[in-house]
């Protein structure tokens, strides 16, 4: 059970001020997440965000810049976004820094569907530290609307990636699509692909372009971290194909279907996909509802033919049409690449469908959401 579910206006403006934080992060394998630590005058001390996977949770983001400043943190409030975890997985779980850092109470958004995370309430309680819930839960859900649809399918979260023309071309007449992209924009796909857990392509894709699907630095060596590179088809792919590497990660899905390539990538761990193309699946998953994160690299050049970067989504009156919306998350949703604009979009649901059923105060909060 919580505590009392009557929140004063500093906690009602530090809850606003988390959600604000947690838009600095970028979308993917983990929810975005913002913190405000507040005195118990009700003075906000510190703010905390989590900056993607790898690194600190919101919540000890908070501690560490309240401890920098030299607050002492007993008797403070922690007002959070999402449930803090209570497991140990690239970081340490939440709820033991909140309860070694003295902080007596603790007020979230919404509890953790994930399993592995969840339970940080209860660990909180019972070290003494009270715990309300509640507070902006129908804002924190839909701030993470896609990633909890995600969880709760058992699927990784899906970045889904195009760099085209004005005309939304991806490839010339004779085949040739390298750079449609500035540098720039080159650069910050590579910045992605060091995020992300797998990046998929279709075999068409490997057959005409034989890319690498590497994560590289800005000198073109290669980063530290790499994602699985994924094939899906069902034709071959060339055993001299650049794709599969040396390094043993490579997976090739002999399938077409997207739930069933995105359930064989769970099974391996993926918790985050970067589909790259070609036209043909990026419309796969286009046109399943698969995509939770649309990032556009517009280039300011015109073809006039050659491969368009959608084929038919199944789409033949504009009420049908698929609506989406500009995502501020990350660093913001349209920025300017050398000659390039890259537009960070989000889907749209019915109105009748924004809004998830939700029980503040239950241990595991109600969550049922209809499809993209």
């Amino acid at each position: 059970m919580t505590g009392s579910l009557e929140f004063s206006e500093a906690e009602r403006t530090a809850m606003d001020a988390a959600l604000a934080a947690a838009l600095e992060g970028p979308r993917g394998a983990n929810p975005l997440v913002g913190a405000v630590i507040l005195s118990p005058a009700g003075e906000q001390l510190a703010v905390g965000y989590h900056r993607g996977a790898g690194t600190a949770h919101a919540e000890a983001d908070a501690i560490h810049e309240a401890r920098k400043q030299g607050v002492d943190l007993a008797g403070t409030t922690m007002v959070v976004t999402l449930e803090p975890c209570n497991h140990v997985g690239r970081t340490g779980p939440c709820a033991q820094a909140i309860i070694a850092a003295g902080i007596a109470r603790v007020i979230y958004a919404v509890d953790d569907p994930h399993d592995p995370a969840a339970g940080g309430a209860r660990t909180l309680r019972s070290a003494g530290v009270e715990v309300d819930s509640g507070l902006a839960g129908a804002e924190a859900l839909q701030l993470n609307r896609e990633w909890f649809d995600a969880v709760a399918a058992k699927r990784p979260f899906v970045t889904l990636h195009i760099a085209q023309t004005l005309d939304s071309r991806i490839a010339a007449v004779d085949g040739t699509s390298q750079w449609i992209s500035s540098p720039e924009s080159l650069a910050d796909n590579h910045g992605l692909r060091g995020l992300i857990d797998a990046i998929l392509v279709g075999t068409g894709t490997v057959l005409i372009d034989n890319p690498r699907l590497t994560a590289r630095d800005p000198d073109g060596g290669l980063s530290g971290r790499q994602p699985l590179r994924v094939v899906m088809g069902q034709r071959d792919v060339p055993d001299d194909a650049a794709v599969r590497g040396a390094d043993g990660r490579f997976l090739h899905l002999p399938t077409r279907d997207p739930a069933e390539a995105l359930s064989l990538l769970f099974e391996q761990g993926v918790r985050h996909v970067m589909v790259e193309g070609g036209s043909s699946i990026l419309s796969t998953f286009l046109a399943a509802g698969l995509v939770d994160e649309l990032i556009v690299y517009l280039a300011p050049t015109l073809l006039g033919s050659g491969t368009p970067a959608l084929h038919d989504l199944g789409i033949s009156t504009l009420a049908d049409a698929q609506h989406w919306a500009w995502d501020e998350a990350g660093r913001g949703s349209v920025r300017t690449l050398g000659n390039d604009l890259r537009l960070h979009l989000r889907p749209t649901r019915p109105e009748a469908n924004t809004t998830p059923n939700f029980r503040p105060g239950s241990e595991a909060a109600e969550y049922v959401s209809g499809g993209h």
